[in-house]
C-alpha cells in the first residue's frame, strides 16, 4: 500500500528519477532498430534525440546494405566522400544512380535492399534504329529515362543488349518492359493510339539471356495485351561469387520475315531480385 502511494505521489509531482525511452542508452537503441525495416527506423527516429542519434549508428544500416556494397558505389557513385556512413552510404543507394553514360540505373529497393536495374532504350541496339521511317525515339512521362523507342513498322525486330555489375549473391529475373500502342495525354486524361499495333499475334517473340559464367535462359509468347506495360519475363540467373562483376548478354527478337508488325514502345530491360517477380506483374 504504502509503495503504490509513493508511486503515485511520484508521478503527480513528475518525478525526475522514473526511466523514461530518452534514457535508454544510444547503444542499446541502435542494436534494437538494426532489426528494423528501414522506414520503421525513420519513424522512430523522430521519437526523441536519443533514437535519432542512434538511427545513425553504422550498427543500423550495415546489415541493410548488400554485402558487396563498396564494389556497387565504386560502380555507379566512384566519387562518393569517405567519410560517410553507412547511412549516408544506403541513402545515396536507394536513389536511381546513372552510370554508363546515362543509359542504365541502379539502386536498392527500399525495403528488401535487393539491387535493382534499369537498362534504357538508348542504352540498347535496335537494328534499325536509326532509320526514323521505322524507328523513332519519343519523349514520355511513362519512362524512367523520359525516352521510349517506337517502332511505327517493321519486317525485322532484333534488339540486343549487355549489362556488366558487381550482383551481391542470389538469384535474379530479367525483363523486357514493353507496351503495344502509343500512349499520350489529352485533356489531362491517358489514351493510347493503336493505330499501327499489327503482326505480334502472328508469331512470338523470343527472350534470351546469357550470363558470362555460362548461363542460358530463353523464353517466347505472343504481344497480345495493347494499352499497358507489360514486363515480359525474359529468364533467371544465379549469382554465387558477388566480389566478381557478372555480365549478361540479352535480346529479345522477332525475325519471321513473312509478314510486317508494328506499333511497339520499348521502354527498357529490368533486373531485379527473383521475389519480385510477382510484384512485377502488377507493376
Amino acid at each position: 500500500m504504502g509503495t503504490g502511494v509513493s508511486l503515485l505521489a511520484c508521478e503527480n509531482e513528475g518525478c525526475s528519477s522514473r526511466p523514461r525511452l530518452g534514457d535508454l542508452p544510444e547503444d542499446c537503441v541502435a542494436l534494437v532498430l538494426s532489426y528494423l525495416d528501414p522506414p520503421e527506423i525513420c519513424k522512430l527516429a523522430r521519437v526523441n534525440r536519443s533514437f535519432r542519434g542512434a538511427s545513425r549508428a553504422d550498427l543500423v544500416w550495415e546489415p541493410k546494405l548488400p554485402s558487396n556494397y563498396c564494389l556497387v558505389m565504386e560502380k555507379v557513385c566512384k566519387d562518393f566522400p569517405e567519410i560517410w556512413g553507412k547511412k549516408e552510404i544506403y541513402a545515396r543507394l536507394c536513389q536511381p544512380n546513372p552510370f554508363d553514360g546515362g543509359t542504365k540505373k541502379a539502386w536498392l529497393d527500399k525495403r528488401t535492399g535487393g539491387v535493382c536495374l534499369s537498362i534504357s532504350s538508348r542504352g540498347l541496339a535496335i537494328t534499325g534504329i536509326d532509320d526514323r521511317r521505322y524507328w523513332n525515339y519519343i519523349p514520355t512521362e511513362e519512362s524512367r529515362f523520359n525516352t521510349v523507342a517506337y517502332v511505327q513498322q517493321i519486317w525485322w525486330l532484333e534488339v540486343d543488349g549487355e549489362v556488366e555489375f558487381p550482383f551481391p549473391a542470389g538469384t535474379y529475373s530479367l525483363f523486357f518492359r514493353l507496351q503495344l500502342g502509343r500512349a499520350s495525354k489529352r485533356l489531362g486524361r491517358r489514351i493510347c493510339n493503336h493505330e499501327h499495333v499489327h503482326g505480334w499475334d502472328i508469331k512470338p517473340v523470343r527472350f534470351e539471356l546469357r550470363t558470362s559464367d555460362g548461363q542460358h535462359a530463353t523464353s517466347q509468347c505472343f504481344l497480345d495485351e495493347p494499352g499497358r506495360w507489360i514486363q515480359y519475363h525474359a529468364g533467371d540467373f544465379v549469382v554465387d561469387n558477388s566480389n566478381v562483376p557478372t555480365k549478361i548478354k540479352f535480346s529479345m527478337t522477332q525475325i519471321d520475315c513473312t509478314h510486317t508488325k508494328g506499333g511497339l514502345c520499348v521502354d527498357s530491360v529490368l533486373i531485379y531480385p527473383r521475389e519480385f517477380r510477382e510484384r512485377l506483374k502488377h507493376f
